[in-house]
């Protein structure tokens, strides 16, 4: 079966699969398997200790795999500078730079003149057409079931799609509650390029840096055991519930202000969770798809299944 759309002749991958940016846990050895598997694999920039640390970041993808792949910067992430990171991609001669949370319009400012495919991360149509303006080559955009950081506006996938797409001319990707075959060839039918999946990837043996007990979560856990936390400061973002996002919430509720969320919804505690497992010192980001995780296959295994998939239900729409 032919899976060529716009955004496979763009990034040049045989899938139209991407793989989220992953604060603190999207490394080369996650990447590598993604983009060898047929999608688009990417590292995280910021969560990394320097500009020289991407580097070798970089490098060591490139040994792993000689498919395209990206690089994500989270702008504001910590509020660290980003300009000598990108720096380094681009004398990497990185082909796919994608960017998540904050103004990108610096980082479209930087790459003026350089040759390399830029997406941005939305969750509103507004953002899908500012984006647009700054010269992105495609948007990704996620739903409200999707982990991790999202929009304000609580518009879940199915209807943020297609008005992204009616409103844009560049591809659009979708994101947020999707994890299977039948996700990619419903993002399809809303008029999407591809799919962008982060929660489903951490659950793959290649995301060696998520602590098991992490990812087990995510297989026990069903779609109603996430929680939004830091809607009172303006950015919400779904994660696992646990007493540690129950206290997030109970701060909120009787104070509001950052001040007071800072040392709960810091990296350190993120990590906690993430690579130690701590659930009673820390929290996680995961969507809804984790009411559809049922294992941790490889990443080959997982891009193979969804494929498979996919083909059997355009095989039964053709049928009809």
């Amino acid at each position: 079966m032919n899976w060529e759309t716009k955004i496979t002749k763009l990034l040049g991958i045989k899938y139209p699969i991407i793989q989220g940016g992953l604060a603190y846990l999207a490394y080369s050895d996650l990447a590598a398997a993604v983009s060898n598997a047929g999608g688009l694999g990417q590292i995280t920039a910021m969560s990394l200790e320097s500009p020289d640390a991407l580097r070798k970041e970089i490098r060591r993808l490139k040994e792993l795999t000689n498919q395209p792949y990206g690089v994500n910067f989270a702008i504001g992430q910590h509020g660290r500078p980003y300009s000598e990171f990108l720096d380094v991609a681009i004398s990497e001669n990185v082909p796919v730079i994608t960017m998540t949370g904050g103004n990108p319009a610096p980082i479209f400012n930087q790459l003026k003149g350089v040759d390399v495919k830029k997406l941005v991360l939305v969750a509103a149509k507004r953002q899908a057409q500012k984006a647009e303006e700054l010269g992105a080559d495609a948007v990704m955009v996620v739903g409200q079931e999707g982990g991790g950081h999202l929009g304000k506006n609580d518009t879940g996938t199915m209807v943020l799609i297609p008005s992204v797409v009616d409103a844009v001319n560049i591809p659009v990707i979708a994101s947020g509650g999707i994890g299977d075959g039948r996700g990619l060839m419903a993002a399809l039918s809303l008029g999407a390029e591809g799919i962008e999946m982060g929660t489903r990837f951490i659950a793959t043996q290649e995301c060696i840096h998520a602590n098991h007990a992490y990812k087990q979560r995510l297989v026990s856990g069903t779609e109603n055991d996430t929680v939004i936390i830091k809607r009172s400061i303006g950015a919400p973002a779904r994660a696992i519930a646990n007493e540690w996002t129950s206290k997030i919430l109970e701060l909120e509720e009787r104070y509001g202000d950052y001040e007071s969320l800072k040392d709960f919804i810091s990296g350190e505690a993120n990590k906690e969770y993430i690579y130690k497992g701590s659930e009673e010192k820390g929290f996680a980001w995961a969507g809804q798809v984790m009411g559809l995780i049922n294992d941790v296959p490889t990443v080959k295994e997982l891009v193979e299944r969804i494929i498979l998939q996919g083909e059997g239900i355009r095989e039964k729409w053709t049928m009809r």
